[in-house]
């Protein structure tokens, strides 16, 4: 097993030979838990994908505000560039780590304005604490689901331009590995450029029980894995596209209130190496799976009108 070489795109330009001797070369792209940037101190989950053949990723996951809403490509004109360019490699993948930080994002949308105006529910994922449902809803009752719509649609749109992006590019057909994410516990753990906590200031805002913050934060990111799936089921509409589900690897939950690494978290909301091994490994073997699949033989032909005798 070799671990995955990652570059950038810099590194691409500069040394194009950096491809040559690789079993498969990707293209990855991508939210905070692909980033290699020096301001992120926690695991990169590329870092940890290992193939039992050489394989190289050229990694356009950058930092700051490009990390915000991974599924807007107009932050990733690089990506865009080596996914769609006449003299682009053939990738034989795309790596994509996104709508997790999409979700977070969405979550703090706030139930109010600066100028106090309500903002409606189809515009965010938690409800005013006038608006909870009956308690027999269980955490479904803080979840705004007109909001999930909204933004189910968001994703599915910019996933399909991503799809079609991909076709108009040396790389049509090839396959587009995403994955899930881990449920976080909230907690006040910034990172260390002083970003964040993210979920846990925004459950304090909506007056969420703390006894329902981890319920929540696993209702997100569950409603975002069952998202995911469906479109990878979607042959249809999203040929192509393989979705892991991370939230099936048992991970280490961090210990509530804490403020720095715990359990598989580097902070509130980023594994830390050993939290990016365990998905890391596990996503690898999908992976590999999806490459080595035996080609199936075309059918014989058969007789002439033996479809029609049978």
């Amino acid at each position: 097993m070799d671990h995955l070489a990652c570059f950038s795109p810099d590194d691409l330009r500069s040394k194009p030979a950096l491809l040559e001797g690789q079993r498969w070369r990707l293209l990855a792209q991508g939210d905070s838990w692909f980033s290699v940037a020096a301001a992120q101190a926690h695991g990169s989950l590329l870092q940890e994908l290992m193939f039992k053949q050489p394989a190289v990723a050229v990694n356009c996951a950058g930092s700051g505000d490009a990390l915000s809403h991974m599924v807007d490509l107009e932050s990733a004109p690089e990506f865009v560039r080596l996914l769609t360019a006449a003299d682009a490699p053939v990738w034989d993948g795309i790596l994509l780590s996104v709508g997790g930080n999409d979700v977070i994002a969405a979550a703090q949308t706030p139930a109010h304005l600066e100028d106090g105006s309500a903002v409606p529910l189809e515009k965010r994922l938690l409800r005013r604490q006038t608006e909870w449902g009956p308690p027999s809803a269980g955490v479904a009752r803080y979840f705004s689901e007109p909001g999930w719509a909204t933004f189910a649609e968001y994703l599915k749109t910019n996933l399909r331009h991503l799809l079609t992006l991909r076709e108009q590019g040396p790389s049509a057909g090839k396959p587009i590995f995403l994955h899930c994410y881990a449920v976080p516990l909230p907690r006040p753990a910034a990172a260390s450029d002083g970003r964040g906590p993210w979920l846990y200031p925004t459950l304090k805002a909506y007056a969420v029980p703390a006894a329902d913050w981890l319920a929540v934060s696993r209702l997100m990111v569950m409603h975002l894995a069952q998202l995911l799936k469906s479109l990878a089921a979607d042959k249809e509409n999203f040929p192509g596209l393989h979705v892991f589900d991370s939230t099936a690897v048992p991970l280490a939950l961090a210990a509530p209130g804490s403020t720095g690494i715990s359990g598989d978290w580097h902070n509130e909301i980023h594994l830390n190496h050993s939290g990016s091994f365990k998905i890391g490994r596990a996503w690898s073997d999908a992976i590999d799976a999806v490459f080595n699949k035996p080609v199936k033989p075309p059918p014989a032909p058969g007789r002439r009108g033996a479809a029609s005798a049978a």
